[in-house]
């Protein structure tokens, strides 16, 4: 069994006749930060969403922690676990959505101990403290009270990953975090996830951001046609990279 914290194998997932994935295998280990990079429509976000479930696989596995991901499995057969476990299983793994996914309905604060209070059965009056000390750390321990329309989008996603942190996850999955944002906005989240590196977090990023991923990604691994083309650490895979798709995906970012 793999000790790795997020276990890909032969995971392989179709939209009708189109093969978006086509036999990933990944290892993440504990306390890394993995980067996805690829063109758009190379299967990126659906990996992504592979990890907690948000997809199911047609073929393959996903582990997290070493626990088999969305199924149980009775000899060779896989049978699909019940939502309310699905859910549960999810409250281990953070994820950070491009268009921020929050309740605007709620106070900041509310979205963040939303989560722990209901997938986790925990208590307010434990969750809630967690909660503050999180929005101090992502810089806005004073919007606690105010609602997501009144942030801009880089608060907002800020306040999404304190929304993932407070879950404690094993790992926290970010679907193109910055893509949403205005150019002058990217910086202050980008240096949020940069923070939760040097903390330890384990951490997986679809970005199209290569000088992010030069500076913080101990993996880099390059996505084409749901295959994985390439991958290993930035002064391989963005510097020299080997194979021809991903050096004409390098020059045509950079």
């Amino acid at each position: 069994m793999s000790t790795a914290v997020v276990d890909l194998r032969g995971v392989t997932k179709s939209f009708g006749p189109h093969r978006v994935l086509d036999g990933v295998d990944l290892e993440l280990a504990e306390g890394t930060v993995t980067v996805i990079l690829g063109p758009s429509g190379s299967g990126k976000s659906t990996l992504l969403r592979t990890i907690n479930h948000l997809e199911k696989v047609d073929r393959g596995q996903v582990r997290v922690g070493g626990t088999l991901i969305g199924y149980r499995q009775v000899g060779d057969r896989l049978h699909e676990l019940p939502e309310r476990d699905i859910l549960r299983q999810r409250s281990r793994i953070g994820f950070v959505f491009q268009q921020f996914n929050l309740f605007p309905h709620l106070t900041v604060l509310d979205n963040v101990i939303e989560a722990p209070l209901s997938a986790q059965g925990r208590k307010r009056s434990e969750v809630e403290p967690e909660a503050r000390q999180l929005l101090e750390r992502v810089g806005l321990g004073d919007k606690a009270a105010a609602y997501p329309r009144q942030l801009s989008g880089g608060q907002q996603q800020r306040v999404a990953i304190a929304r993932a942190l407070a879950l404690h996850p094993d790992v926290i999955l970010f679907d193109e975090p910055t893509s949403a944002l205005d150019p002058e906005l990217v910086g202050e989240v980008l240096a949020v996830i940069k923070e939760l590196a040097r903390d330890g977090a384990t951490l997986v990023v679809v970005t199209h951001e290569v000088g992010f991923a030069r500076e913080v990604a101990d993996t880099v691994v390059f996505l084409d046609a749901g295959r994985v083309v390439e991958q290993g650490p930035p002064s391989q895979v963005i510097d020299h990279p080997v194979h021809e798709r991903t050096r004409a995906f390098i020059d045509r970012v950079l």
